[in-house]
């Protein structure tokens, strides 16, 4: 059997996404390395596994697929009966829960993954961070975490009282945030908090670390 690879790299967000996801589902994986600074994801073989050029890749054996939060999902419904379930059932729930993970993919991780290039990924490459870019970011941020304090008054977590996807899909780019000074934004917020303690506590959160 050829298994599951991912092709990625282990500080990439989007590969750790994928690599919590398989965790939670407690599923053995390869991860196949691709080396970012030789642009090794833009050159073949990587390109046949995803023409975009962009990390990571997935194979289970001969399906393949990228976009990771296309992935988490694959891995969600393919292996339901493997782990803890990710999902939620009966048509009105998962049409909240994917509700969530579109707000995490274009209110969220849009404005939070700027605050980690410019706060910790531009040191990687020999770069300044840009304060006023940083400023203006977190003024962002703030106004989605209001409303994801509202939302967590009322829940355990984002999409139901049990963790799903979408609580998933945000723990990488936290992951980065809580070495930064943004952390006071989650810590200014007592039910961000705590639902931050919990998911970046959980073992599939803390082996991609």
């Amino acid at each position: 059997m050829a298994g599951i690879k991912v092709f990625g790299h282990p500080a990439s967000t989007a590969t750790r996404r994928v690599l919590i996801a398989l965790h939670e589902k407690d599923l053995d994986f390869e991860l196949v390395h691709i080396e970012l600074k030789d642009g090794e994801h833009k050159k073949e073989p990587f390109l046949s596994r995803n023409p975009f050029g962009k990390i990571p890749a997935f194979e289970d054996g001969d399906f393949k697929l990228f976009e990771s939060r296309a992935i988490t999902q694959y891995i969600a419904h393919e292996y339901s009966d493997k782990g803890n379930q990710l999902l939620s059932l009966g048509s009105k729930n998962m049409a909240i829960l994917a509700m969530g993970m579109e707000i995490e993919a274009h209110e969220f991780d849009s404005v939070a993954s700027k605050l980690g290039w410019e706060q910790i990924f531009k040191h990687f490459f020999g770069l300044t961070t840009d304060q006023a870019v940083v400023e203006a970011e977190e003024l962002k941020l703030a106004k989605v975490l209001d409303n994801y304090e509202a939302r967590l008054g009322e829940s355990k977590y984002l999409s139901c009282d049990h963790f799903t996807l979408v609580d998933l899909h945000h723990i990488p780019v936290i992951q980065y945030l809580l070495d930064t000074p943004t952390k006071k934004l989650f810590d200014e917020r007592p039910h961000v908090s705590a639902w931050v303690a919990d998911i970046t506590a959980r073992p599939s959160s803390q082996k991609v670390l």
